[in-house]
């Protein structure tokens, strides 16, 4: 029975936090994986494309990337050559627009049903959720529909950013949001057949914290999973 995993990261800010990406790569099926980027969320941006290339060259896996903008490379047949999906961080409403227009989303959810690792930062972390707090809007955070492969919501970038964690709360509280999970930068929660399974550290201090209401109140408490620390 086929597996299906989500590698959702809070955010990537130092080169601490780039430990996560050989976790990333050891979790596909194979030796020599194929490890593809959807940078859309950066509207294409040539500088996270030169990053990712960076980064995963000197890993024991194959890169290529897949942009929206321009001339299009058939979709379905490049997420097909994937076994790891790695999506960047940047407008998370704009990128689900154009996943849709093109088909992506259900090309990334057949993908993940059959085996391909899933993963992102930032507004690829938000993007698996039932819903995410976003920063899509200039003027304040915003709950945003998503691909609903995972159950709840989710805020990125929780302990990085001093106005994310009293807004999600406050949301949550409200009703605005469903309850879910704040995943701070330098972690990662990696989910098994849509369960959290482990959380992943790059940094010490990192965590991911559960996010429910309580009497008309929200409250955290960290998620009780097996600590996996790199470094």
């Amino acid at each position: 029975m086929t597996t299906t995993q989500i590698l959702a990261i809070g955010g990537l800010l130092t080169q601490q936090d780039l430990a996560l990406y050989p976790y990333l790569v050891a979790q596909a099926r194979r030796a020599r994986p194929r490890v593809g980027l959807l940078p859309t969320a950066s509207a294409d941006s040539d500088l996270y494309v030169a990053r990712f290339y960076e980064h995963f060259s000197g890993l024991a896996c194959e890169p290529s990337y897949l942009k929206l903008f321009g001339r299009v490379r058939d979709p379905e047949r490049w997420v097909r050559e994937q076994d790891v999906i790695l999506v960047s961080g940047g407008n998370t409403k704009s990128m689900l627009a154009l996943w849709r227009e093109w088909g992506l989303d259900g090309l990334l959810r057949q993908a993940w049903q059959e085996g391909v690792v899933l993963a992102g930062f930032s507004a690829g972390a938000i993007c698996w959720f039932e819903q995410g707090m976003t920063d899509s809007w200039a003027d304040r955070l915003r709950p945003l529909p998503c691909l609903g492969l995972l159950a709840g919501s989710c805020s990125p970038h929780y302990d990085g950013e001093a106005e994310r964690r009293p807004i999600y709360h406050d949301l949550v509280a409200r009703g605005e949001i469903r309850p879910g999970i704040g995943i701070d930068d330098g972690a990662a929660v990696h989910f098994r057949d849509g369960k959290a399974a482990a959380l992943v550290l790059a940094r010490p201090n990192a965590g991911a914290y559960d996010v429910s209401v309580r009497d008309g109140v929200a409250s955290e408490t960290p998620l009780a999973l097996e600590r996996i620390r790199l470094g």
